[in-house]
Parts: structure tokens; sequence; C-alpha cells
């Protein structure tokens, strides 16, 4: 029985538009860089495109979901509907993993970009700062918070047009080709860099973990979701390329902030252009920072809800009516491996944990059309069951290059996964969770 307060149901297709491309956008502005570490221009491109395939395929399954279940608890509910308790709580955890883990990562960015604005402040400190004062303004509630997300959202798009922009007149396509021939692609290549090639889309499922709060979530979450994906989409294509184009990739695989890099290598040190573009950029950071902190929140609450995880994270303030207590928790365990955590292993693990997650979804989803062929579904995904089955094998790819690249990793993630699961049956067995 629940003895408190429901969210609020105020938001409409354009805050799932911003949220689906807020809590991805600083994915344009650091982190994929990472694979030209691991590959050349052409095979990290393939895997981007491997990627980028499955995320539409995975979309429309997934949006299908999110309209015919809006419940905050996203992935997880579904997973427990489809599949049993203990599935349900397995999901549940690596959404956990993906969403606890990905805003330390982008505060470690935008530290670096701060610090590049600002030398005399230290990157780690500013990161701790930004993460703390978003934290913050996630308290005021879920109206203000899907504003203020849409406003930096529509700043940082902005502000990518603007890299465009000015790269645009400076670059030569030709030079593309003299990275490496395709003659010398290597697929072990291609398989290393596929966890950065995520870094381009992850987290945009996140909007589920809003659906309860959505006005209109049958025709809403169709909207705003699918929009969100294919700008992503188009706006990763063309960083991509550009930035390819503009600097030899190798120069950028291992820095916090590769664009004001690029820029100021193209502009000089005396150009405002960099500087500028910098300062709008941390919006980018800032939108998918604060967008993350609010799926991670509601995820703790639906979680707790479910009866997984203690129930004073479902406790909602009064006023604000927002999960405080999950909000705060989620914030201190991301800094916590902030502190403890490399950017690098932070994108991975939390890749990791998505990309397990989605190959969960999508069997769901396979079951409750069998399961519950009557279920009222206001948007049905194309070409069943070849769809599911085709991003299934996408996905599971993309699942063993993460196991390859980071095996202890992968069994550090799983490994905890069932102690936590132990410990939740054993506490379910007791009472202890209610």
């Amino acid at each position: 029985m629940n003895d408190h307060p429901k969210l609020h149901k105020v938001l409409h297709s354009v805050h799932l538009w911003g949220m689906a491309v807020g809590l991805v956008i600083s994915g344009d502005y650091f982190g994929w860089n990472f694979g030209w570490a691991n590959a050349n221009f052409w095979e990290f491109g393939f895997a981007i495109l491997w990627i980028a395939l499955f995320y539409v395929l995975f979309a429309l399954c997934f949006t299908e979901l999110a309209a015919s279940i809006p419940q905050a608890g996203g992935p997880s509910t579904y997973a427990k509907r489809a599949l049993g308790d203990s599935f349900g709580f397995f999901t549940g955890y690596l959404v956990l993993v993906e969403f606890l883990l990905a805003p330390p990562a982008i505060a470690s960015a935008l530290g670096g970009y701060i610090h590049f604005l600002f030398p005399i402040i230290p990157s780690f400190y500013a990161g701790i700062g930004m993460f703390l004062l978003l934290l913050l303004i996630n308290l005021t509630g879920i109206k203000q918070t899907a504003r203020f997300e849409l406003f930096v959202t529509i700043i940082a798009v902005i502000g990518l047009l603007l890299y465009l922009s000015l790269l645009f007149p400076k670059i030569s396509f030709h030079d593309i080709p003299n990275y490496a021939g395709l003659e010398s692609v290597s697929f072990l290549s291609i398989f290393t860099s596929i966890p950065f090639a995520i870094w381009f889309f992850l987290a945009v499922e996140g909007v589920a973990l809003a659906a309860e709060e959505v006005k209109n979530p049958e025709k809403d979450i169709p909207k705003g979701y699918i929009a969100g994906i294919f700008t992503l989409l188009c706006l990763a294509g063309m960083i991509y390329v550009t930035t390819a184009s503009a600097v030899n990739p190798k120069e950028i695989a291992t820095i916090e902030y590769p664009l004001s890099y690029v820029l100021h290598s193209m502009y000089g040190t005396e150009s405002l252009w960099p500087i500028l573009f910098t300062f709008i950029g941390l919006f980018g950071l800032v939108a998918s920072l604060f967008g993350i902190i609010l799926g991670n929140s509601r995820l703790l609450y639906a979680m707790s809800k479910e009866g997984y995880l203690p129930h004073y994270l479902s406790k909602l303030t009064k006023g604000s009516v927002v999960p405080q207590n999950a909000v705060i928790t989620g914030g201190v365990l991301g800094i916590f491996c902030m502190v403890f955590l490399d950017t690098a292993e932070l994108i991975t693990i939390s890749a990791l944990g998505a990309c397990g997650m989605y190959l969960l979804c999508l069997i769901s989803y396979i079951v409750l059309r069998k399961k519950e062929p009557n279920l009222d579904r206001p948007y049905k995904a194309p070409v069943y069951p070849l769809l599911p089955v085709l991003t299934i094998l996408l996905g599971m790819f993309a699942f063993g290059a993460f196991c390859y690249a980071e095996p202890m990793l992968t069994i550090c993630v799983f490994v905890l996964g069932i102690i936590l699961g132990i410990g939740y049956k054993w506490k379910q067995t007791k009472g202890l969770l209610s």
C-alpha cells in the first residue's frame, strides 16, 4: 500500500525529446574519442555504424514497451512483468550500473572543460562541485527539472552546430583516406572500439524512467523518444566525420575535451572561438549529467517501490513531490565512483551495464508479445519478430566486445550483481525490505 503522493504528470513530447537528447549529448562532446586509441578512422567508423543501427532498431522495440507500460521502473518493470522477479531485479541492477557510473564520467569531463577555461581550478574539484550543484537543482521538482533540461539541451545542440560551422571552412575531407586504407581494417580493432561507439547513444533509454510523469504517454513517448534518436544519429555522424577531417584522430584519443582541443589547434591560442565554444560546451555536459541524475533517482525510486531496494528510497517530499532520498543516494554513490575510477573505466562499465540491460529488455519484449497479446499497445514496432531477433544479434555482438575488451571488469560487475541478488532474496524472505 502506497501511503505517500504520486509523481506529477506534467511532461510532454518536447520535454521527452529534450531528455532523450540531453541524456546523451555529452557523448558528442567527449568520451567517444577514446575509441581512436583502439582503432583507426575506418575501423571506429564501422563500429559506430554498427551501434547506430542497433540503437535505431532497439528504439523501435523499446518505444513499444515504454508506451505500453509507462512506469518509472522502465527496464526493470518490463523484465519483472515478462520474466519474473529475479530478472526484474537483475535488469534494474544493470540499469543502475549504467546510470550510477555515467554521471561521474560526465562530471570528470565537465571538470576538464572547466579547467580548460580556468586553468587555476583543478578539474577534479570542478567536476565534484558541478555534480553537487546539479543534485540540488534536481531536488526542486520535475516541472522545473524538465524545463532546465530542455533549456540546457537546446544550448548544447547550438554549441555542436557552432563547432561544425567553425570547422567546415577549414577542413578537407580528402585527408580522411590518408589515415588508413580500407585494406588495413581489422575486425579486432572494430570489436574493441565498440564500448566507446556506444557513448554516442548511451542512456537515451532513460526517457522511460520518467514515464510515470508523462501527461499522455501513449502519444508523447513515441514522438519524443524517436525524434531524440534521430537527432542524435545526425549529430554523431557529423561530429565524427568533421573532427577526423580536422585533426589526426590519434591526437585526441586520450583527452577529455577533444572538441575544444580541435578548435584550439585550428584557430590558435589568441582566438576567442575555442573559449566561446568551450563555454557553450559546458551546457552539453550539464544536460547529460543533469538528465542522468534525474534518471537514476527515478530508477532507485521505482526499484524501491517494487521492493528491490530499501523503502526509504521511494519516499517523496511533500512540496516538490521529488524522491529526495533517491536523488541524494545516487549522487553520493556517483561521487564515490568518481574518486576511485578513471573516466575510461567509468565509460566502459557504464556501457557494459547498458548493453546487458538492452538484451534483457529485448527478450522481455518478445516474451510480453506472447504472454500478453491483448496488452494495450498504442505503438507497435514493425516487422515482428524479425526486428527484435535481429536487434538481439547486434546487441550480443556488442556485449561480446565488452567481455573481450574488459574481462575482469565484466566479471566484477556480474559477480557483484549476483551477490546483491542473493542479498535481496535473503532480505525478501526475512521481510527486511518492507
